[in-house]
């Protein structure tokens, strides 16, 4: 982590457990009428409604998920609430409140802190959550980020994975690609520093790449969308992992097949200029990517008129039955099995 020697550091055992939630959360503010307590008490109070509530959590960890030598603190802060966010998104969902959780070591000082909370509370406050809660503890070494997600969703509109039914057409919003090829520029130009840290990176060619990977947008827009066009995605997922884990989740759930046209994937121009560059196929950045947080859904073959020509969506191939595979159509029309070769948290090195 890059530091300026003259700044000021205070010591986090300075403030003790308490102090440092009561500094870190002070300018936090509850906006949602759900929200009835939120930090101060033994537990935080919510309003449960008539609506279904949705909970999901992710865990990140220095060193595994993100590398501080690129990661700005406050970038970290509010990529760890989107990773949450996108999942509640996900499930057709609107994201009320979070929790977050951290453990840090002692080489990080309150104001390091301090960055890591104004992340998560720019999020909170682009996003419309409440923090309501959370831990902090000592870590041995390095940080680890533990968040938490609520949100609300009708019974109705709730979309699971297991929906897809035969000649469903499927479904991405945005672009791909664009955070894996981030992350490699990032990690490059870390390679370069460390043989010259005089060498300052020309970033100029790479602003969308490396914005995608150091502060992506969960799709919080989707589902008003989705509304507007009075279309319900049959299942939903968000492509946390790549394109193709993640329409395996759906084909597995669903049990059915799919069909994905290669020529159909959406790319962005930096995307296909930095695979050239880096001699990547473009086809394997946007299936095995990861980390780009759009949607991934199915929607019935009878709304196509309503999708097609949308400038948020791509059609990128249809369902078909169990039996006939997972398959990728490529530009030379033939037909390859589609794999899962996206990351995955627990594969050693």
């Amino acid at each position: 982590m890059l530091e300026d020697k003259n700044t000021q550091k205070t010591s986090l055992a300075e403030l003790g457990e308490f102090g440092l939630i009561n500094h870190i959360t002070k300018y936090f503010k509850a906006e949602n009428a759900t929200t009835v307590k939120a930090i101060g008490d033994d537990a935080a109070v919510l309003d449960t409604s008539e609506k279904q509530t949705l909970v999901t959590t992710d865990l990140l960890i220095e060193g595994v998920h993100f590398d501080l030598s690129y990661m700005p603190l406050k970038h970290l802060g509010y990529k760890a609430i989107m990773v949450n966010l996108s999942d509640v998104y996900a499930m057709n969902g609107v994201a009320e409140q979070v929790t977050v959780s951290i453990a840090v070591s002692n080489r990080f000082p309150l104001e390091a802190i301090e960055e890591l909370y104004a992340g998560i509370q720019l999020a909170c406050n682009t996003y419309n959550v409440d923090l309501i809660g959370g831990d902090t503890t000592s870590s041995t070494k390095g940080i680890l980020i533990s968040v938490t997600a609520i949100g609300k969703a009708t019974k109705e509109d709730v979309v699971y994975r297991n929906g897809a039914k035969e000649t469903d057409l499927i479904v991405v919003s945005g672009d791909l690609g664009a955070a894996y090829l981030g992350l490699q520029v990032l990690e490059r130009e870390k390679q370069v520093f460390k043989v010259d840290p005089n060498n300052q990176p020309d970033l100029d060619n790479y602003t969308y790449l490396i914005e995608r990977q150091l502060k992506p947008e969960a799709r919080k827009d989707v589902a008003g969308i989705l509304k507007e066009l009075e279309v319900k995605p049959t299942s939903m997922i968000d492509i946390s992992d790549g394109l193709s884990s993640e329409i395996m989740h759906i084909c597995s759930q669903s049990k059915v097949g799919c069909k994905i046209y290669e020529d159909k994937l959406p790319l962005d121009p930096q995307v296909i200029s930095a695979c050239e560059e880096f001699e990547l196929d473009s086809t394997m950045v946007a299936l095995s990517g990861g980390e780009d947080y759009e949607l991934l859904f199915t929607v019935p073959i009878a709304d196509f008129d309503k999708i097609k020509g949308n400038p948020n969506f791509s059609i990128i191939g249809h369902i078909i039955a169990e039996n006939q595979g997972l398959n990728l159509v490529t530009r030379a029309n033939q037909e390859i099995e589609l794999k899962a070769q996206g990351w995955n948290p627990l594969k050693g090195e």
